[in-house]
């Protein structure tokens, strides 16, 4: 068995672990769809964002999941691009979500209202 010399090296046999078992990553998109994010408008955005993901041709997956812990900046979106770190957006309407989808989404650059994660990932 050959040695891993570094942590990126070790990044990339993972990458290529998940990639054999699963198939290549795609954008997963999560809209947190809980009491306080549908109160917000979270189904808007939801309905939003997988029309103009698809009608950019954009690979991903939207999927409505449950409250996160953040009522207090409804609706929010969880993007993790392939490889990255899962960034957690807040006070989400259609305009931010367009401007995350061009911004972030096609291009990786940030934009505002990137939120503090409190919990842990299981990816």
């Amino acid at each position: 068995m050959k040695k891993i010399k570094s942590p990126e090296e070790l990044k990339k046999l993972k990458t290529e672990a998940l990639e054999r078992l699963y198939g290549k990553e795609k954008i997963r998109v999560r809209v947190h769809m809980g009491t306080s994010g549908l109160a917000s408008g979270a189904k808007e955005i939801y309905d939003f964002l997988r029309l103009e993901l698809e009608k950019r041709s954009i690979e991903a997956d939207v999927i409505g999941t449950g409250d996160m812990g953040y009522s207090f900046a409804e609706p929010t979106i969880e993007v993790k691009r392939p490889g990255e770190t899962p960034v957690v957006f807040g006070n989400v309407d259609k305009i931010k979500a367009d401007e995350i989808i061009e911004k972030y989404i096609k291009n990786g650059e940030y934009v505002d209202g990137i939120l503090p994660v409190n919990y842990q990932s299981i990816y």
